[in-house]
């Protein structure tokens, strides 16, 4: 499980990187494909995932620094205190929250839960990601403001909710829809919905969050 999540996430970033539109870039190609290289390697016959996932985390370094990022990490808070976070909605049935902490290869802590209302149903997730840019490195793009694209199924576009940077998907098809939102530059915050109407009720929704208050979490 361990192998596959690592490569899942180098593959992501190496995507995410491509799209990029200045000379870090090619920095940020770099440090991803040293990612994958890593990764890779401990999917290799006989190799200790462990090792595997070490050298993934310092290849992280590299590309913290393409990102524009000084490589610092602060310690995420307890995911009992991101449980807070996630809002009661009135005529929604809010599911019981499923968190975790972890501290390898980078330390992050998140909680999640499930909105229920008739067939609508809206998946709320609050990530800490203790300024780790293998999290966050993945939304840089669409973050940027003025980023659009749009599809005859659909579109995604840049956003801002609640004064902090966002992105929104719209599936039109399927009537799935996201809204992604990064509080403070650390914590990420994603509202995922199936049989909606449109995106106002994730944007609602992510109204019934106070992101003010994140920033004094313990």
């Amino acid at each position: 499980m361990q192998k596959l999540f690592t490569v899942g996430v180098a593959l992501a970033l190496v995507a995410s990187v491509a799209c990029g539109k200045s000379e870090a870039e090619k920095q940020a190609e770099q440090a991803a494909a040293e990612m994958e290289k890593a990764a890779k390697a401990a999917e290799a016959a006989g190799q200790d995932v462990a090792k595997g996932m070490e050298e993934f985390g310092k290849a992280m370094s590299g590309l913290a620094g393409a990102m524009g990022g000084d490589g610092k990490t602060v310690d995420p808070v307890s995911f009992q205190a991101l449980e807070t976070t996630l809002p009661q909605v009135s005529g929604w049935e809010r599911g019981k929250p499923e968190s975790e902490r972890m501290t390898s290869p980078f330390a992050y802590s998140q909680t999640e839960a499930t909105y229920t209302k008739g067939d609508a149903r809206i998946d709320v997730k609050v990530v800490d990601s203790g300024f780790a840019q293998m999290l966050i490195a993945p939304w840089s793009m669409m973050l940027a403001s003025g980023y659009s694209r749009e599809s005859s199924d659909g579109y995604e576009k840049a956003v801002t909710v609640n004064g902090q940077p966002g992105f929104e998907k719209w599936d039109s098809s399927s009537k799935n829809g996201e809204l992604n939102v990064l509080v403070d530059k650390r914590f990420l915050v994603s509202f995922e919905g199936s049989d909606l109407a449109d995106t106002r009720v994730l944007h609602e929704m992510a109204g019934k969050m106070d992101f003010g208050t994140f920033v004094s979490l313990k």
